[in-house]
């Protein structure tokens, strides 16, 4: 099983930054595509953005592009996303997810991925 451990929410005046963690316990961590998704209360779950498994392609949705920025430590078995510039739109739960197939290329549909970790809170006020 696959564990996914969300970390770096919190509250935050709009402006500000924050970075979130996403850590793994798959060994086989450097070979597997992740992402970013959001969810905000009585909304779909959204993408937001992923990497490829070598961290050589990145995707956004429009409404980060500019301001968010994933990366990943494969050392480190972590996908980070550094989100700057935020705004009270971008109030939501946060969920790390990766796909199960090794070498993948980067979904942006839910159902392109397979392991999603519990989200952590990030909330913007203005």
């Amino acid at each position: 099983q696959v564990q996914l451990v969300e970390s770096g929410g919190g509250l935050v005046q709009a402006g500000g930054s924050l970075r979130l963690a996403c850590a793994t316990s798959r060994r086989t961590f450097s070979v597997y595509t992740m992402a970013w998704f959001r969810q905000a209360p009585g909304e779909a779950r959204e993408f937001v953005a992923a990497i490829t498994w070598s961290g050589g392609s990145t995707a956004y949705a429009d409404s980060v592009k500019g301001r968010f920025t994933i990366s990943r430590d494969n050392a480190k078995n972590t996908v980070y996303l550094q989100m700057n510039s935020l705004k009270p739109e971008d109030t939501a739960v946060y969920y790390c997810t990766a796909r199960r197939t090794a070498f993948a290329p980067i979904a942006t549909s839910l159902e392109g991925y397979d392991y999603w970790g519990q989200g952590t809170q990030v909330t913007v006020s203005s």
